[in-house]
């Protein structure tokens, strides 16, 4: 799922909404509803985007396109609107809370080559411009659904506080329940979005409701859970080498950030950078994946563990979508992990569970570093230590 999220493709997703029984009247709250046909001036279209007929209904028609509310913001609020797609393989849904700039936004989706399979539908934040699908994965972001094909079916989406609903074709019982948004944005614009797949859209309808308490749902921290590192700026993964260590004098030259993991141990890497978009040759062409990757970026994390003694420790790791791990300066491992890489279908998915390295430490502190290259699909990386 390679997007093009540049500002057009990042306002080119969008729809949201709702409010939970949580939800209070705030003093003076008014309730705006909003029923836009296809052929609507409200509606702003993007790429491939028009309006057309489909079965008798008159339609917006996306393929690749955007259809965003124009004038239009939203906190909370609910959406409703009927879908129908002859497409085979597509990726089609609504964006919501997109940011005024565009860079950040929630993405709710369907995938009919994935019908019936347990990520059918997904729920990604959008950060920097990029999707982070092979990070938020599971419970509260995938889902099983069936996915009609060349007819009307109804989808739902209510949003309320730092919760959302999506509910397809039974709107009494939701099809994902997304109990902690991730994007941080609590307020923008909605749009309906297909990345790719001939989809059409009518009946849209939007109500906002009184604002919910803003109340986050954070899985535990794991024990061993490496939390605070340090990052570099971005650099053209193509002009370093990956497998070499930094220099002390390439270390202290280099502006470092503090950043802190969130639970359950996550580094993400595009709340802090800007995401790349390359056009990866071997999501095509599995005989081109060891090609270089025009586009690709990359950046150091760093961190320090102490030890009481010369022991040698297990590091549990998850990265997207390649790493070089050092410690102390040399380098112990070199993996990747890009969506298509290891085989045709792999898609990536970060976890801890993923891989791991044995850490030769000293008595004392010991600097472990990591350069990590990103692809698309989510930048990020997860450390833990075993007991």
């Amino acid at each position: 799922m390679q997007i093009r999220l540049a500002i057009m493709y990042i306002l080119t997703f969008v729809v949201t909404i709702i409010a939970a029984s949580s939800s209070y009247a705030a003093p003076g709250f008014q309730a705006q509803s909003l029923a836009l046909p296809p052929d609507s001036p409200r509606w702003e279209l993007e790429g491939q985007a028009k309006t057309a007929e489909y079965q008798g209904r008159k339609a917006i028609y996306l393929d690749g396109g955007a259809a965003i509310v124009k004038d239009f913001e939203m906190r909370d609020g609910v959406i409703d609107v009927d879908v129908a797609t002859p497409a085979n393989r597509g990726f089609f849904g609504i964006q919501f809370r997109i940011a005024k700039d565009g860079a950040d936004a929630e993405w709710v989706y369907l995938r009919q080559h994935k019908s019936g399979e347990p990520d059918a539908m997904q729920y990604t934040p959008v950060l920097h411009t990029g999707l982070n699908w092979q990070i938020y994965n599971g419970p509260g972001f995938t889902g099983r659904v069936n996915i009609p094909k060349e007819s009307w079916f109804h989808l739902r989406l209510e949003v309320s506080g730092a919760q959302a609903k999506l509910f397809v074709k039974d709107m009494d019982t939701p099809a994902l329940v997304m109990p902690d948004l991730k994007s941080g944005v609590q307020k923008g614009q909605v749009a309906l979005a297909v990345l790719t797949g001939a989809t059409y859209f009518s009946n849209f309808e939007i109500r906002t409701t009184a604002d919910a308490s803003w109340e986050r749902h954070l899985p535990a921290m794991p024990e061993g859970t490496l939390t605070k590192w340090s990052i570099s700026p971005a650099y053209d993964a193509l002009q370093r080498d990956l497998e070499r260590p930094l220099t002390d004098a390439e270390t202290k030259t280099i502006e470092w950030q503090e950043v802190e993991a969130e639970p359950p141990g996550f580094i993400v890497l595009y709340r802090y950078r800007e995401a790349p978009h390359p056009r990866v040759s071997f999501a095509q062409d599995f005989s081109k994946r060891l090609d270089p990757q025009p586009g690709m970026k990359m950046l150091y994390a760093r961190t320090n563990i102490d030890s009481d003694r010369d022991q040698v420790k297990k590091l549990e790791l998850g990265y997207s979508d390649e790493v070089s791990v050092f410690l102390n300066g040399k380098i112990l491992y070199r993996g990747r992990s890009a969506q298509n890489f290891r085989d045709p279908g792999f898609l990536g998915i970060i976890s801890a569970d993923d891989d791991a390295v044995y850490l030769p430490l000293k008595r004392g502190s010991n600097e472990l570093v990591l350069a990590l290259s990103e692809l698309g699909g989510g930048w990020g990386f997860v450390c833990r230590l075993a007991k």
